[in-house]
This record gives structure tokens, sequence and C-alpha cells, in this order.
């Protein structure tokens, strides 16, 4: 099974064309997603959050670096980069301001190409500091 391929039709449908309904297609009903420390269970629950994301970033742009699996296809591990312009990320003044931030993700991947769970870590520190400043 290619895992970083349906990794990266789910950046491409869903983050690169800013549209969290295509989420219905790659995610289990059950999906996680745990981002800063916190889970958000559940396909809507992920949907809504994904909408709200979007809402605090105009003009999203989402590049993925690289991604690459495990030998079973279960984990993919991807690096990516988030630019934009500032619409009250991160608690933030909304000042539209361009923004550029790095992360990565690891993800569980079902035998049947379903993603399961999908584990956050970015650059919000760094982004935090920069916006505030």
């Amino acid at each position: 099974m290619n895992s970083v391929e349906i990794v990266e039709r789910f950046w491409a449908r869903v983050w690169q064309a800013r549209n969290p309904e295509a989420i219905d297609e790659f995610v289990a009903e059950d999906f996680v997603i745990t981002n800063a420390g916190q889970d958000i269970v559940g396909r809507e629950n992920f949907k809504a959050w994904v909408r709200g994301f979007l809402g605090l970033i105009e003009d999203l742009e989402f590049e993925v670096q690289e991604s690459f699996q495990n030998a079973d296809g279960s984990r993919v591990a991807s690096r990516w980069i988030i630019r934009g312009r500032n619409n009250g990320v991160l608690g933030t003044e909304p000042d539209g301001r361009p923004i550029e931030f790095s992360g990565t993700a690891v993800w569980a991947v079902a035998p049947d190409g379903t993603l399961l769970h999908n584990w956050v870590e970015r650059a919000s520190w760094e982004l935090y500091r920069r916006l505030t400043a």
C-alpha cells in the first residue's frame, strides 16, 4: 500500500484546496487528531476544527516538503509549511501580516487506506513570538 499517496491526496484535497468537506473521503468516522497535546475526536469535529483553522489564516498556502512511510504503510510522516496572512491565528490580533510556519504530521493508516489518527507538531511558539513582538 502506498500510504504516502493517500496522505498527499488528503493534503491536496483538504488543505491545499481549502475544502474541509473532502475530509469525508479520507478519514474514519472516529478519526482523532492530536494537536497541541489535545485530541479532537470524530470526523465532524475534525471538519469543524479545520474550518476554524482556515478562518484564522487568509490566503492559506499549504506546501508539503516531504512525506515518507514505514515498511508496512501503517504510518506516514510529513513535513510541511503554511503561509498566508494573519487573521487571528494563535489568538493574536488579526492584522493581515504575512505569516509562515512549519510543522510535522504523523499519520496512522488502516490497511484499507483510511486515515485513523494524526499527530501534529507545529512551530507555534516561534510564530506567536513573531506576531506579538
